[in-house]
């Protein structure tokens, strides 16, 4: 999360840019002139790495001559600008933004990790059990499209990634309510009864209502001329802040909240302080979308950092959820 998890929240603080100053720039365009008119012919063959990522003759010359410019600017001590709303980066291979790439592969490897841990360690018959293997494949595929929307930012591959986040945030705040309001079937004691009437109801309108906003959420998002950054952005913060709210309860001693069917109100699991660590944890992660400086050695900016930042939390989660499955408030006779 971004994990895509929390991933939650900031780390979709991008801003509504079509254009920077760098792109902008009559150095910039004069430069884009004379390398399409030198390089971009019909006979005009680009390496196999670029063909393979898709990039074009006009796009290798913006590059090009964006590097050139931020060299310059590097050795005449100027500030580095952005050009088409992005730092410069250098690429490998073809691919834009690498370290942003490797730690989204690193993310995606710990979900499958963390889903082959569920899978060994929490009872068939648990009823979270699919919730949380459920989760971990959206989230899987939320990680492939960050890897293939930062080896290549196309509008396609744009879309793909943000509507993927978007659904693991959205999904990550519906087993969450799920979770902390009792909306499943009994503990481990007896998965195969019926579901209380009321309950049921409650969890089918829960759970139309969640598909409903993620179907009205990409629907608006891909109607419109323009991407919408701004609403994109206070979507998955909405999502994320309520989803660490959720959990907060959970760690905080209300006298108000279950947390296991077969326990007491007043019963707090000796783990229950890591629900406060990992809203910690995410929040401070996601403070580093709030740091925009040029990529340290064109290679890590603080968009890749928080990628890098959010691998440790995904392995604590699954830890904390598999623990909590564990918990013997799942079964009858807890006092």
């Amino acid at each position: 999360m971004a994990f895509v998890f929390c991933v939650c929240t900031l780390a979709f603080l991008v801003t509504a840019v079509y254009g920077s100053s760098g792109d902008r720039s009559t150095e910039f365009q004069n430069c884009l002139s004379t390398c399409y008119g030198d390089h971009c012919h019909p006979s005009t063959i680009l390496p196999l790495d670029l063909r393979l990522t898709r990039w074009t003759c006009t796009d290798d010359c913006k590059y090009r001559c964006m590097h050139m410019l931020t060299d310059k600017a590097v050795r005449l001590g100027q500030n580095i600008q952005q050009y088409y709303g992005k730092w410069p980066f250098w690429r490998f291979l073809g691919i834009q933004e690498p370290a942003s790439v490797v730690f989204s592969l690193w993310n995606l490897w710990f979900h499958l990790q963390g889903a082959r841990q569920i899978h060994q360690r929490m009872p068939v018959e648990h009823p979270f059990r699919q919730y949380y293997l459920t989760w971990a494949y959206i989230s899987i595929n939320a990680w492939v499209w960050s890897a293939v929307f930062h080896t290549r930012d196309l509008p396609r591959t744009e879309k793909l990634d943000y509507f993927s986040a978007a659904l693991a945030i959205l999904y990550t705040l519906y087993y969450t309510v799920i979770r902390v309001t009792n909306l499943y079937p009994s503990g481990l004691e007896s998965p195969s009864k019926p579901e209380n009437n009321t309950r049921s109801r409650i969890h089918l309108a829960w759970s139309t209502l969640c598909i409903i906003i993620y179907l009205s959420h990409i629907t608006y998002l891909n109607l419109l001329p323009r991407f919408d950054y701004t609403y994109n952005m206070i979507f998955n913060l909405a999502l994320g802040l309520s989803h660490n709210i959720l959990w907060l309860l959970y760690f905080l001693p209300v006298p108000f909240l279950r947390r296991f069917p077969y326990a007491p109100k007043t019963y707090r699991p000796p783990f229950a302080y890591k629900a406060g660590i990992f809203v910690l944890f995410t929040t401070a992660a996601s403070t580093l979308e709030l740091f925009d400086f040029p990529p340290i050695g064109g290679i890590l900016d603080a968009h890749s950092l928080w990628h890098l930042s959010t691998v440790p939390i995904v392995k604590f989660w699954y830890e904390f959820l598999i623990e909590d499955s564990q918990d013997e408030g799942w079964r009858r006779g807890q006092k």
